[in-house]
C-alpha cells in the first residue's frame, strides 16, 4: 500500500513531458521522437571527428616517416663524403690534415651527422679527435680568434662528451676499441677546452663535468683508467680559463662532480689542480643564487643523455659537496694549517652554507661514512674553531658569525667545546688590537636596527621575528633524524631582509659567547671587571674580566632581553601565526585538535604534516637557517636567568627594573583570574595526553639521561635506526607533531602562564604567591570533590554518594590515618604513608603517641598534622655523612651525593637485598620530596633551609608539568661555591693560573670521589676502612688519557662543576623531584628563584614584624610579652617563620585566650587554631617563667 498524508492509498500518477526513457538500463540512443534523433546526430558527429583523426594521423605519420629517411639519406651521403675525404685510416692513426681547411670542413661535417649509437660513427669521431690532435702538434691548427673555428671546437667538444655519455653508460659491453678511443676522447677534451676555454666554460662547463662525474665510479674499478692520466687530466682542464669565465667552471666542477663520492685518491689527484679559494668563492656564489631551470643564453642543449635537474636538490650530493670542499681546502694547506683558510670568507660562506642545508643528515653521514666524519670533524677544533671570530671589519664578522651558529646547530655535542674555542680564539693576541670578543660584538649589537628597536619598544620584536625572506635553490630540503619535520634553507633576497638576517646572526653569537663567559665567571670577576675599563690581556685573570660589562651595560642589556623575551612567549600566537590555531580556540574543540588519528590516516597526516612544516618553515628567526624561535627563546632565558640569579645573590639592579611594565603586563582587574583559567586550559590538555598515553608537552623527563653512574657509549644513528621496527619510526613522528601542535598551542592562549613558568621575575613576588595559592586551591577543589574543609571532605568520603579522585569509605580514611611514635616519626611516616602516592595531598590525621604506646591527648584539628610535618622534617633532614641529606657551611641542606655510592660498597648490590636497600633509599629521598611537598601544598611553613643549587633544580628539572627545557638548570662555577668552597677556590686558582697548567698540575679530565663506608655485613670487622676513593672519567672514555691544558681547562673546569652538581647526586635528586613533583607542579614552582622558593617554604628570614603582629592578633583578657618571640610563635602555630604575606594572611587569626586564674599551671596551645591560652598569672615575671617552660620543654599535645 502507498502511504500518503492524504489518507489515499492510490499511487499518484507520473507524467514524463521530457521524452527520456525513465528505465535507468535502457541502451543509449534508445528513444523516441525527437529523442531518438538528437542521439543519431550525436554519434554520426563523433564517427566524422574519429575518422578525421585518424586521417591526420596517417598524414602525420608519414610526413615523420618521409622526413626521417630523407634525414638518413641525408646523413649516409655526408658519411660517405667524410669517409671519402678521410680514406681508410683507423682509429689510431695520428696523420695530421692537410691543412686547417680540410680539418675545418671534416669537424663541421663530423657533427652534421654523428648517432652515438652506431659504432662506425663512433670510430669516425676517434680517428676525427687523434688526426686534430696531431694537426695542433704539428702546428697546422691552432687557436683561432673568431670566425668558424671557436663553434666548430665548441661542437665537436659536445659531440666528445655526447660520446663519452653514451660510452659511460654501456661501459660494460664496450669493446677493446672503444675502450682506447676513449682515451682519445679524455685527450681531445683537454685539448679543445684550452683551445676554447672561455666557451667551454660559460656554454659547456656543466655538462663537461657532469658526463665525466659518469666515469667516477668506472674509474674506481678500471685499472685503464686508473694506469691513464688521461681523466685526471680533463677533469681540472676547463679550469684554465680566463679569471672572467673561471667561476663559471668552478661551479660546474663543484655541482657536477666534487658533488659526487669521489675516490680519494682521484680527489687527491684532482686537488692539486684546483683553486681552493676560487672554489671557495664559486661555491659560495652558486648557493646563494637561484638554480637556473633553462639553459644560460646561448648555451646549446645536449644531444645525448637524459634531462637534469639541479644537482644541489639532492641533500646526499650536498654531503659529498661539502665533505670535498673541505678537503680540497685541507689540500691546500698541507692539512696542516687551519689557521690559514678557517677565516677564510669564501671558505665560511661555502661550508656554512652547505653546512645549514644539511644539518638534519651529518651525524648520520658521520655514522657510516669515515672520510665525510674525518673532514667535518676537522671543522671543530681549536685552530679552525679558534680563528672564526677575528674578523677585522664588521661584514666579516657578521658572516663569522653566522657560521659560528651553524656550528653551534649541527655540532651539538661539541658545544661547549666550540664555545671555548671561540672564546679564547676571539681573545688571542692576533685579534687583541679590537678588543675581548665579548665587547667587540656587544658593541655591533647596540647599533643594530632590532637591538634598538625592541630595547625601546617591546612590540617591536613582532615583526622582526616573523620576517620570512624568499627562499632560493628551489627550497631545499632535508629530513631530520627524528623525522619531526623537514629542514629548510633560506637566504634573503633583498638587502633589508638581509640586514635584519646579519643583525640576528651577530646577536645570537653574543648571546652564546656570554652565556659561556657567565658560567665560568665567578661573582667577584663578574662584579670587579664590571667596574673597570679594558685593560691589557696579561693574564687569564684579567682576559675573563676583559669579557665583562659595565653594570649600565648590562642593565641595558637585560632590557632588550626582557622585552625580546617577554614577547616570544606572551605573543606567540601573533609570531607563529593563527593558522595552528584555528580548532582550538575554544575548549570544547580540544579533543578535536588534539585527538588521536585513527590507524587508517596516519599515512595521510604523515603526508600532510610535510606541507604544513614547509609552510610554517620551522619558525625561523629571520629567516635564518634551522633557527627556531625555540631555541632563540631558550638562549634568551638562559641569559636572563644568570643575570637574574647573581642580582639575586647580590643586588646590582634596581628591584623595580625587573618588572614589566604596565602598559604590557597589567597586574590590576583580574590577572590572577586569567592566569588560574589559562592553568585549567592547559590541564585539559594535560588530560588529554594522559588519556593517550603521551607526554606532556612541558615534560622533562630524560633531561639528565646522561647523568647516570655507569657510561655506555651512545648508540650510532645506524643502530638507532636498526632497532626500530617498521612502522614505529612514522608513529613516533606523529606523536611528536601532534605534543608539538598541543605545546604551541598552549604557548598561544596561555601567555601568562608561560610567563610564570619562564620569565616569573617579570611578575612581582607577592601576586605570584597568590597565584601559586590560587593553583593549590583550585586542585583542592578537584581532587575533593568542593570540600576544601578536612572534617568536610572526610563526611563526604564517609557519607556522600560520591567519593573523589581516590575512592571512598572508612578503608580509604583509615589509609590517611597514621599513629605515630615521637622518637621514630620518620620512619612511622614513611612506612605507613608510603602508598599513598599523589594522594598524600588529601587530609590526613595523626595520632602521637609516647615511647610506651600512650596515645597523647591531642585532637586533630589541624595542628597536629602541622607538628607531624614538621617533626618529619626536622628528623628527616638531619644532616650527617650516612644520612640522606648533608649541609654545606652555611648550614645549607642539600642530598648527600655520596650516600649510593656508599650504600654501593657496603652491600652487594648484585643481590636481591642490596638492590632492595638502594632502591629502598631511593624510595626515602621521593617521599621526603612528597613531605615538602605536602608542606607547600597545605602552606605549611617548616624551619629547614636548602641549599640554593638544590633550590635551582626543583622548577627546572622532571616531572609533569614542568617548566620547558630552555630553562633547565645549568650547573656552574657559582653554584660549586655554595657546595664546596675549597673545591670552587681551587677551580678558580686554576681558571686563573698564568703558566703552564699542564706542566705544574698534572691533571686529567677524572674526578676522584670520596665515599664514606656504612657500617654494614661485608664491612664488619676491626680493620675495617672508614672511606673509599674512587676515580671517574670525565671525557668517557678517554679522559684519563687528555692532560688539563690551557687550551681545555675551562671545559675541565665545566665539566666538574657538572659532575659534583648533577652527575654525582642525580639518583638522589631525581627521586626526591619525583616526589615532590607529584605534589606539586613543578611548573608552579617555576614560579620562584631559589631565594624565593625558600621564603615560600619557610617563611621570611626578616625579623619578625612585632607591630603587625600586634595588629593582626585576637586579644582575650591578657597582653602577650614580647620574650622569646620565635619559640613563642612555633609554639603557637608550629613554625618559627612569619607567613609570607605578613600576619593578616594567617588563618586562624593568632590569638591569645585567658585559660583561668591557676597559676601553677603552664601555658597551653592549640596550633590547630594558632591559639595560645595563658593563666591569669599575677606577676610578669610568672608569667616569663612559664611561657619559657613551657615553650623549651619539647612536649608533645599532653599540655593541651
Amino acid at each position: 500500500m502507498y502511504q500518503t498524508f492524504s489518507g489515499s492509498s492510490r499511487r499518484p500518477r507520473q507524467v514524463n513531458l521530457s521524452g527520456r526513457n525513465p528505465n535507468p538500463f535502457a541502451a543509449v540512443g534508445q528513444g523516441t521522437g525527437h529523442q531518438q534523433a538528437l542521439a543519431s546526430a550525436h554519434e554520426e558527429r563523433a564517427q566524422r571527428a574519429k575518422q578525421r583523426a585518424r586521417l591526420e594521423a596517417a598524414k602525420h605519420i608519414q610526413r615523420v616517416w618521409r622526413g626521417a629517411k630523407c634525414r638518413t639519406q641525408v646523413k649516409e651521403k655526408w658519411r660517405e663524403e667524410w669517409d671519402a675525404k678521410e680514406g681508410d685510416g683507423s682509429t689510431e692513426d695520428e696523420i695530421p690534415y692537410q691543412n686547417s681547411v680540410v680539418c675545418l670542413q671534416q669537424m663541421k661535417l663530423l657533427v652534421q651527422f654523428v648517432r652515438v649509437q652506431y659504432d662506425g660513427d663512433r670510430k669516425r669521431v676517434y680517428t676525427c679527435c687523434n688526426r686534430l690532435m696531431a694537426a695542433y702538434r704539428s702546428g697546422g691548427v691552432g687557436k683561432e680568434e673568431g670566425g668558424p673555428w671557436p663553434m666548430a671546437y665548441l661542437r665537436l667538444e659536445r659531440l666528445c662528451l655526447d660520446v663519452l655519455a653514451w660510452m659511460a653508460e654501456h661501459w660494460k659491453h664496450l669493446g677493446e676499441e672503444d675502450i682506447k678511443g676513449g682515451q682519445v676522447l679524455f685527450q681531445a677534451l683537454k685539448l679543445l677546452s684550452s683551445l676554447e676555454p672561455r666557451l667551454t666554460a660559460c656554454r659547456l662547463s656543466e655538462h663537461y663535468y657532469h658526463t665525466l662525474a659518469l666515469f667516477v665510479p668506472i674509474w674506481q674499478s678500471s685499472d685503464i683508467l686508473k694506469s691513464s692520466t688521461a681523466f685526471t687530466v680533463a677533469l681540472t682542464a676547463p679550469l684554465a680559463a680566463p679569471a672572467s669565465s673561471t667561476p663559471t667552471a668552478y661551479a660546474s666542477l663543484a655541482t657536477q662532480l666534487l658533488s659526487t663520492h669521489l675516490p680519494r685518491d682521484l680527489l687527491h689527484t684532482a686537488s692539486a689542480a684546483i683553486d681552493s679559494q676560487r672554489l671557495g668563492s664559486a661555491v659560495f656564489a652558486a648557493l646563494s643564487s637561484e638554480p637556473s631551470k633553462e639553459p644560460r643564453e646561448g648555451q646549446e642543449r645536449t644531444s645525448y643523455g637524459k634531462s637534469r635537474r639541479d644537482p644541489l636538490s639532492n641533500p646526499h650530493r650536498r654531503l659529498a659537496l661539502l665533505a670535498n670542499v673541505i678537503f680540497v681546502y685541507r689540500f691546500a694547506h698541507s692539512f696542516s694549517d687551519p689557521e690559514a683558510y678557517s677565516a677564510d670568507r669564501d671558505f665560511v660562506g661555502a661550508v656554512g652554507s652547505l653546512l645549514s642545508s644539511v644539518s638534519g643528515l651529518v651525524e648520520a653521514e658521520s655514522a657510516h661514512n669515515e672520510f665525510f666524519r674525518e673532514q667535518t670533524d676537522s671543522l671543530v677544533d681549536a685552530e679552525n674553531v679558534g680563528n672564526l671570530l677575528s674578523g677585522s671589519n664588521e661584514e666579516d664578522a657578521m658572516l663569522f658569525a653566522g657560521y659560528a651558529l651553524t656550528l653551534l646547530r649541527v655540532f651539538r655535542r661539541r658545544g661547549d667545546d666550540i664555545r671555548m674555542w671561540l672564546y679564547l680564539g676571539s681573545n688571542s693576541t692576533s685579534s687583541r688590537n679590537r678588543g675581548s670578543a665579548i665587547r667587540y660584538f656587544w658593541n655591533v649589537v647596540q647599533h643594530t636596527t632590532v637591538y634598538q628597536a625592541i630595547t625601546k619598544d617591546s612590540r617591536a620584536a613582532i615583526s622582526f621575528l616573523k620576517l620570512q625572506p624568499k627562499q632560493d635553490r628551489s627550497e631545499w630540503k632535508t629530513q631530520s633524524l627524528d623525522g619531526t619535520r623537514p629542514f629548510t634553507t633560506q637566504r634573503p633576497v633583498d638587502s633589508a631582509g638581509n640586514r635584519i638576517t646579519k643583525e640576528w646572526e651577530i646577536i645570537l653569537v653574543f648571546l652564546e659567547l656570554y652565556t659561556f663567559v657567565l658560567k665560568i665567571m665567578g661573582d667577584d670577576e663578574f662584579f670587579a671587571g664590571s667596574e673597570t675599563s679594558v685593560k691589557t690581556n696579561q693574564s687569564a685573570s684579567s682576559r675573563t674580566r676583559d669579557n665583562t660589562l659595565p653594570l649600565t651595560e648590562v642593565k641595558d642589556l637585560t632590557t632588550f632581553l626582557k622585552n625580546l623575551g617577554f614577547t616570544m612567549y606572551f605573543d606567540m600566537s601573533l609570531i607563529i601565526g593563527s593558522n595552528d590555531l584555528s580548532e582550538g580556540n575554544d575548549v570544547g574543540s580540544l579533543s578535536k585538535h588534539f585527538g588521536r588519528p585513527s590507524v587508517l590516516a596516519m599515512a595521510d597526516e604523515d603526508e600532510s604534516s610535510k606541507s604544513d612544516d614547509d609552510n610554517r618553515v620551522s619558525q625561523s628567526v629571520a629567516g635564518i637557517t634551522g633557527m627556531s624561535i625555540d631555541y632563540v627563546k631558550g638562549l634568551v632565558t638562559g641569559v636572563l636567568r644568570q643575570i637574574y640569579e647573581r642580582d639575586s645573590r647580590r643586588r646590582f639592579l634596581p628591584k623595580e627594573h625587573w618588572l614589566m611594565s604596565s602598559s604590557r603586563l597589567s597586574m590590576e582587574g583580574n590577572f590572577i583570574q586569567a592566569v588560574v583559567v589559562e592553568e585549567e586550559s592547559r590541564h585539559q590538555i594535560q588530560e588529554v595526553s594522559d588519556a593517550e598515553g603521551e607526554d606532556n608537552p612541558y615534560d622533562l623527563d630524560g633531561d639528565d639521561g646522561d647523568e647516570h653512574e655507569v657510561w655506555q657509549p651512545p648508540a650510532t644513528v645506524r643502530d638507532r635506526f636498526r632497532r626500530r621496527p617498521n612502522g614505529a619510526d612514522t608513529e613516533r613522528r606523529i606523536r611528536q607533531q601532534r605534543k608539538a601542535s598541543r605545546k604551541r598551542y598552549l604557548q598561544a592562549v596561555a601567555p601568562r602562564l608561560e610567563i610564570l613558568q619562564n620569565m616569573p621575575f617579570l611578575i612581582p613576588f607577592d601576586t605570584r604567591v597568590q597565584i601559586f595559592r590560587e593553583f593549590v586551591h583550585l586542585d583542592m577543589l578537584k581532587r575533593r570533590n568542593g570540600y576544601v574543609d578536612p572534617d568536610l571532605w572526610r563526611q563526604s568520603m564517609m557519607f556522600g554518594s560520591h567519593h573523589g579522585s581516590i575512592g571512598g569509605g572508612d578503608g580509604e580514611l583509615n589509609k590517611h590515618h597514621a599513629k605515630i611514635r615521637r622518637k621514630h616519626v620518620f620512619e612511622d611516616a614513611f612506612e605507613q604513608f608510603w602508598g599513598l602516592g599523589e594522594g598524600l595531598k588529601e587530609p590526613i590525621q595523626i595520632t602521637f603517641v609516647d615511647e610506651f604506646d600512650i596515645v597523647e591527648a591531642g585532637i586533630d584539628g589541624g595542628g597536629v598534622t602541622k607538628e607531624f610535618l614538621t617533626s618529619v622534617t626536622s628528623q628527616a633532614f638531619e644532616p650527617g655523612p650516612e644520612n640522606l641529606f648533608v649541609e654545606n657551611e652555611q648550614h645549607l641542606l642539600y642530598p648527600n651525593p655520596a650516600l649510593l655510592d656508599a650504600i654501593k660498597y657496603a652491600y652487594d648490590v648484585s643481590t636481591q637485598d642490596g638492590r632492595l636497600v638502594a632502591i629502598e633509599t631511593c624510595r626515602r629521598y621521593e617521599f621526603l620530596g612528597r613531605i615538602v611537598g605536602k608542606c607547600l601544598y597545605e602552606g605549611i611553613l617548616v624551619d629547614i633551609s636548602f641549599a640554593g643549587f638544590f633550590l635551582l633544580k626543583w622548577a627546572l628539572t622532571g616531572g609533569s608539568g614542568s617548566a620547558p627545557r630552555e630553562t633547565g638548570y645549568r650547573a656552574n662555577l657559582n653554584d660549586l661555591r655554595e657546595m664546596d668552597e675549597a673545591l670552587y677556590q681551587g677551580l678558580l686558582q686554576l681558571k686563573n693560573y698564568p703558566g703552564d697548567v699542564e706542566a705544574d698540575f698534572s691533571l686529567n679530565f677524572t674526578v676522584t670521589d670520596n665515599i664514606p663506608l656504612l657500617s654494614a655485613p661485608v664491612l664488619s670487622g676491626k680493620n675495617a676502612p672508614k672511606s673509599k676513593t674512587i676515580t671517574r672519567d670525565l671525557r668517557p672514555p678517554s679522559g684519563a688519557d687528555t692532560p688539563v691544558t690551557n687550551a681545555n681547562r675551562l671545559l675541565y673546569i665545566s665539566a666538574i662543576a657538572r659532575h659534583r652538581l648533577q652527575t654525582q647526586p642525580h639518583l638522589q635528586t631525581t627521586a626526591f623531584l619525583k616526589g615532590l613533583a607529584s605534589i606539586i607542579q613543578p611548573g608552579w614552582l617555576s614560579m620562584f628563584n631559589q631565594s624565593e622558593l625558600q621564603t615560600l617554604l619557610g617563611g621570611t628570614q626578616a625579623a619578625l614584624n612585632i607591630p603587625d603582629l600586634r595588629q593582626h592578633t585576637a586579644y582575650g583578657g591578657c597582653a602577650l610579652e614580647d620574650v622569646d618571640r620565635r619559640r613563642v610563635l612555633k609554639f603557637v602555630t608550629s613554625t618559627p617563620r612569619a607567613p609570607l604575606l605578613g600576619f593578616a594572611s594567617l588563618t586562624p587569626s593568632f590569638s591569645i585566650r585567658d585559660a583561668g586564674a591557676d597559676e601553677a599551671r603552664f601555658p597551653t596551645t592549640s596550633t590547630c587554631v594558632n591559639l595560645l591560652k595563658l593563666p591569669m598569672y599575677r606577676s610578669k615575671e610568672a608569667l616569663r617563667d612559664k611561657l619559657l617552660y613551657a615553650v623549651r620543654s619539647g612536649a608533645g599535645f599532653d599540655l593541651s
